[in-house]
């Protein structure tokens, strides 16, 4: 566990305080409450439908809270829009594909920094993430096999440097060896710079694997949280995800 998830005087990064939201008429996440301090990794878990993209959209600012508080460093930003969130320093993996796949992967990876000299001091870092990046810079993204287009919205987020990651269901489809890879880059991008990140998942293992602590979200509200190095964590996570 880092010095900051285990220090629990630290202020939180990300403080989400009673929010609730949804669309049209239809409330899907109701009064969710969660923080999250600079260098920790938690991991929000449940089955499909219960809100978990919603709450991402939400802090995110592309699903408009109805109610609570959402801040950063302890700054407001419950309804900033997605632009704002991005200058403010958080980085946004979504589950679908978000890449532009008419454009090379050096000039979607572009979108994921302010200016062509940060891209520059920062691209060769690549090598030590996903060096595969590197040798398709020219390439058209749309071309890319689905783990290389993940590596791809990966590597995008990595480049940011941002306070924070939210990260969507970045296991889904993938073979076992690169969900160890993407294990590897959530904890060293933690260690090097210090990241907070809010992964959602479905792949228990995966997600104890790197996370500090967990929650549970079911029918859009958390219903348990705990540290995810407890020794009783798996068989709490597997009777919720399975009822």
């Amino acid at each position: 566990m880092s010095a900051a998830a285990a220090d629990a005087a630290t202020p939180a990064l990300l403080s989400v305080e009673a929010v609730s939201a949804g669309y049209g008429g239809a409330t899907v996440i109701d009064g969710v409450s969660l923080a999250i301090s600079q260098g920790e990794i938690l991991t929000v878990l449940g089955k499909n439908g219960m809100g978990k993209t919603t709450l991402m959209k939400t802090i995110m600012g592309f699903v408009k809270a109805q109610a609570g508080r959402i801040t950063l460093a302890g700054e407001e930003v419950t309804r900033r829009p997605p632009h704002a969130m991005a200058r403010a320093g958080v980085a946004y993996a979504p589950q679908e594909f978000t890449i532009f796949q008419d454009l090379t992967v050096e000039e979607n990876l572009r979108v994921g920094v302010p200016d062509d000299r940060t891209f520059a001091e920062r691209v060769d870092s690549l090598a030590d993430v996903f060096p595969r990046m590197l040798e398709r810079l020219k390439q058209r993204a749309g071309t890319l096999s689905g783990g290389e287009q993940k590596m791809l919205i990966m590597s995008r987020a990595v480049l940011a440097q941002p306070r924070l990651m939210l990260i969507d269901e970045i296991s889904e489809g993938l073979q076992p060896t690169m969900i160890d890879r993407m294990a590897e880059v959530l904890r060293a991008t933690r260690e090097r710079n210090g990241t907070a990140v809010l992964l959602v998942e479905q792949h228990l293992s995966f997600a104890l694997s790197v996370a500090d602590r967990f929650a549970v979200l079911k029918l859009g509200q958390i219903v348990e949280q705990g540290p995810a190095g407890d020794p009783g964590a798996a068989s709490v996570l597997v009777h919720h995800l399975k009822v």
